[in-house]
């Protein structure tokens, strides 16, 4: 049997037993299955619709209009690529500003048809047209907090509020371990610091957790800030949880807070950096000589300028509770250098040296530099 044969079999059926009783259309179900052989449910199923199917039908498809876009991918990926593969929520907003740097260096060509598109279009089509280039190659990393006991009860656990979240100066701070497989001997650390109000952040690389070079990383990192550090909220790390960091704290008059014990959450913003910054750039090898040391922290001085004056960062606004579901609002894609600016906070001439130091920086040349220390490692 044939599928035209077919057809015309379970139409004729079709109409009987769409007329006949309940006890008569359990013998017409069973005579098709045994004749055709289809499942009973599926039988049923074509029993039940009223109007039958051309099973025979040629399926006619519709070509495909070539989207215009196309003609961008070049462009849109060499935009991409300098950017250190931002994902499209990220690089849409920020390709008017970053196309603007590379057409003054010179790093891209665009036509004024490609320039036209890339300035119109969409989170969505940068997406697509991206996607068959992405590449995920990132592992899992060893945590190497310990809690510190000592002096717990003097420094206070801080979750969503003393602080004032619009100042820039208020810093959370994490170690991010460049140990590989093992956590023996001595290993280079990188100290991260990101500010709450303006996003921008500092890394500073150490030899080990001694007490000293703690606090002399952070004075590094206090000295490339564009504003005083008036406060920082650890994770209960024993570094950090000790008397030298809390006396240093006091003596510099730091408002000193840590998170509650295994909440992570508690420091989501340091936590988020310690991936998206710290594990893209150097992984999760082992680095444990001085020479790496010191080419390690040429690299997290490039990473400062790179990711705070030319990566636009995603700042939650609000959370809107509807009836079981959490509503995130997220205010327009700046970079932290585009927020201090905005800042109500920072002095003028703090701003005025900003902008001199921002009209000299080749965000693509920032990346090849950073690319050509980590090839040193």
């Amino acid at each position: 049997m044939n599928i035209k044969e077919k057809f015309a079999y379970v139409k004729l059926l079709k109409v009987q037993y769409q007329k006949s009783s309940k006890k008569k259309k359990g013998k017409i179900i069973d005579e098709l299955i045994k004749n055709i052989g289809y499942h009973r449910k599926h039988a049923i199923r074509i029993l039940s619709t009223i109007q039958s199917r051309n099973l025979w039908r040629k399926s006619t498809f519709k070509r495909a209009r070539v989207s215009s876009y196309l003609g961008i991918v070049k462009p849109l990926k060499e935009l991409w690529m300098t950017s250190n593969y931002l994902c499209a929520d990220r690089l849409q907003p920020f390709i008017p500003e970053l196309l603007k740097v590379l057409q003054k260096y010179h790093e891209i060509e665009v036509d004024d048809d490609q320039k036209k598109l890339l300035l119109s279009v969409s989170r969505s089509t940068v997406g697509r047209l991206l996607s068959p280039v992405r590449k995920e190659m990132f592992g899992h990393g060893k945590s190497t907090t310990r809690p510190g006991t000592l002096l717990k009860h003097q420094i206070p656990i801080q979750t969503y509020t003393p602080w004032d979240n619009q100042t820039p100066g208020f810093e959370e701070i994490d170690f991010v371990a460049l140990c590989g497989e093992s956590l023996k001997g001595d290993y280079v650390n990188i100290f991260d610091a990101i500010d709450i109000a303006v996003c921008w952040s500092e890394l500073q690389g150490l030899m080990g957790k001694g007490r000293f070079e703690v606090t002399k990383a952070l004075d590094k990192i206090r000295g490339r800030l564009p504003f005083p550090l008036k406060g920082i909220d650890s994770d209960n790390d024993a570094p950090f949880i000790n008397g030298h960091f809390l006396n240093y704290c006091q003596i510099n008059h730091l408002t000193f807070t840590r998170c509650r014990p295994y909440k992570k959450q508690d420091q989501a913003h340091v936590e988020q950096k310690n991936y998206s910054v710290v594990r893209k750039y150097f992984g999760y090898r082992r680095f444990d000589t001085l020479r790496q040391l010191e080419i390690i922290n040429l690299i997290c001085e490039t990473i400062s300028l790179y990711h705070n004056f030319f990566q636009p960062v995603m700042k939650l606004k609000e959370k809107i509770r509807i009836a079981s579901r959490i509503k995130r609002v997220h205010d327009v894609l700046i970079t932290p250098y585009q927020r201090v600016l905005e800042s109500p906070d920072i002095p003028e001439e703090t701003k005025i040296k900003l902008r001199t130091k921002y009209e000299s920086l080749n965000p693509k040349q920032l990346l090849k530099r950073i690319i050509q220390l980590t090839n040193q490692l």
